[in-house]
């Protein structure tokens, strides 16, 4: 019979037992120890919350899984965010109006937020075809799921961030 991730004890074993690998396999791709420790963290945290789903004899894989695809998103997010940072034009802030340079400074913060509020299935599909300018096609291909599924995704995306534009 397997042990039961839920129970507190069994939990703080399998933390003892994997913190330090995990840091250091965080460590490994990142190359930043604060970030290692918010990695490893927060995949601890994600087993807690899914502990009846997780298979005991599959924790280490399944911790390892987590935070080699956190540390994953968090890059193509710092890639979406400079991309997004280089394509603003550079305009001479010394010949616009300082009430338009606060509106736009405005709009882009609200944008930015009500992007990064989107489910993170969304956000990345939206950002994937809106910023890496791919098609439907190369998105469902690397997420592995079918063209119509990253329509869906799509068009629910940008019907959250329209309400949100209207109410701004």
């Amino acid at each position: 019979m397997e042990q039961d991730i839920c129970k507190e004890a069994v939990y703080r074993d399998l933390f003892y037992q994997h913190a330090n690998h995990l840091r250091n396999f965080a460590y490994y791709k990142c190359g930043n120890l604060e970030e290692a420790e918010d990695l490893m963290q927060d995949a601890f945290s994600k087993l807690w919350e899914n502990c009846s789903a997780v298979q005991f004899s599959k924790v280490k894989s399944w911790l390892f899984t987590i935070v080699n695809n956190t540390f994953l998103n968090t890059v193509k997010h710092q890639k979406v965010v400079l991309k997004f940072q280089e394509q603003q034009p550079k305009s001479d802030s010394d010949q616009q109006d300082p009430q338009y340079l606060l509106e736009e400074k405005e709009f882009k913060a609200k944008l930015m937020q009500a992007i990064n509020d989107l489910p993170e299935d969304l956000k990345l599909v939206f950002l994937m075809n809106r910023i890496d300018k791919k098609k439907y096609r190369e998105i469902a291909e690397e997420l592995n799921l079918s063209v119509k599924a990253i329509e869906k995704r799509m068009h629910k995306a940008l019907s959250i961030l329209r309400k949100i534009h209207k109410k701004v």
